[in-house]
């Protein structure tokens, strides 16, 4: 059996509610990420201040 007759499978339309905790689940992933970011702008912010006041 060669590679490409088993590999590429065509995958069904999601269904409606699928599509939506797809979405949702997308939209989380997102968030922590934009999380994780402030997180580490704050980070830097708060350590460039503890610098600048030492000098």
């Amino acid at each position: 059996m060669r590679f490409y007759e088993f590999a590429v499978k065509p995958q069904k339309p999601l269904t409606p509610d699928q599509s939506r905790i797809k979405g949702m689940q997308a939209q989380v992933k997102r968030s922590q990420q934009a999380v994780k970011g402030e997180r580490a702008r704050q980070k830097i912010k708060a350590g460039q201040q503890q610098l600048a006041a030492a000098f």
